[in-house]
């Protein structure tokens, strides 16, 4: 993941090297859109229920409410959102915060600055081929294993949390990484290895079709780890603080009401959002996330979480050099949207 980030920032630092001293991309305080409000691009990493509270501020009209007319783009991964937001095609990104930690090493002078942060948990499973009543992660020694990429979030998470059980992932397991995001649930219900790592709705999709077991949740073994965050040039961020203090204050809007309501009311709320997964699965999902309190009740990112975050970026061998948290981290708007 650093490598292909620091191959897309290389790409962009030589377009921007090529546009000299033009406009700024990006949408401009002062643009409006034909409601009136103003048009902001966000782009996340993936679409997944893990993020409830963002999309509940979609559905209850909490953007809207806040003059933000919204158009969301799934990145399909950090690279591509990080590469969106680099490049002015969005506004905001969202994603793991350690693709702005390798962006900044990699020396781009307008990087990205962490503004909001929305989970705080790792949202995939640990599923087994079959049901393991007490799972402990020494059951993984000699076993083959679908992960993920390296370098990203969700095998990292995996690797500290051997690491922390006394396994080593290189040389106790096997690991394997060259299946596609997304494409791992498929590969594991066609026979392939023991276990695999899933992120929902794949998780309870594999358990649905009798092809898997949830054994472990990550997010409660790992726990609390600075997952996904909300994210944009510190140029604009300074160039448009009131949009920021508006996209902030809606989020926020989204993590009270999910921090005072049903995992079936959540489930009616956002489900628009995903067409073809039915109610209940939907239900059990969000269920499944809120008891393991995935979601903060505030979006403020603490020194503590990103110093977790540098530790298990270190412990992967992604991170030779800490990089300093008061320059990838701006905590004031989310501080203010709390109160």
């Amino acid at each position: 993941m650093k490598k292909i980030l620091c191959l897309l920032l290389t790409t962009f630092l030589m377009i921007g090297a090529l546009s000299g001293c033009g406009s700024q991309t990006g949408t401009s305080k002062d643009s409006k859109s034909a409601s009136g409000n103003t048009p902001v691009v966000l782009n996340e990493v993936a679409h997944s229920i893990f993020y409830a509270p963002m999309y509940v501020a979609i559905e209850e009209g909490y953007f809207a409410d806040e003059g933000i007319d919204l158009t969301l783009v799934t990145g399909f991964g950090a690279d591509k959102t990080m590469t969106a937001l680099l490049t002015g095609e969005a506004d905001i990104g969202f994603m793991g915060s350690e693709s702005t930690i390798y962006t900044y090493k990699e020396g781009a002078s307008d990087y990205a600055v962490n503004f909001a942060q929305l989970t705080q948990r790792a949202g995939n499973f640990l599923v087994s081929r079959e049901p393991i009543d007490n799972f402990s992660w020494d059951m993984l020694i000699g076993k083959d294993v679908l992960g993920g990429r390296a370098g990203g979030m969700p095998e990292m998470v995996f690797e500290y949390i051997l690491k922390k059980n006394g396994i080593d992932p290189a040389n106790d397991l096997s690991i394997d990484q060259s299946i596609d995001f997304g494409s791992t649930a498929a590969a594991f219900s066609g026979g392939q290895a023991e276990f695999t790592v899933e992120f929902e709705p794949h998780a309870t999709s594999l358990e649905a079709k009798g092809d898997g077991y949830v054994v472990a949740s990550l997010g409660e073994d790992s726990g609390y780890v600075p997952y996904t965050a909300f994210s944009a040039k510190k140029s604009y961020i300074a160039a448009n603080p009131e949009i920021i203090t508006s996209f902030t204050n809606a989020l926020q809007k989204g993590m009270d009401y999910v921090q005072s309501h049903s995992a079936a009311e959540i489930a009616q709320i956002i489900a628009p959002q995903f067409d073809g997964t039915d109610i209940d699965t939907i239900t059990t999902i969000v269920d499944r996330y809120a008891s393991q309190k995935t979601w903060k009740s505030d979006l403020i990112f603490e020194e503590d979480s990103f110093t977790l975050l540098q530790n298990i970026l270190e412990e992967a061998g992604e991170l030779d050099e800490r990089v300093p948290y008061a320059d990838l981290v701006d905590t004031s708007y989310a501080k203010a949207a709390a109160h």
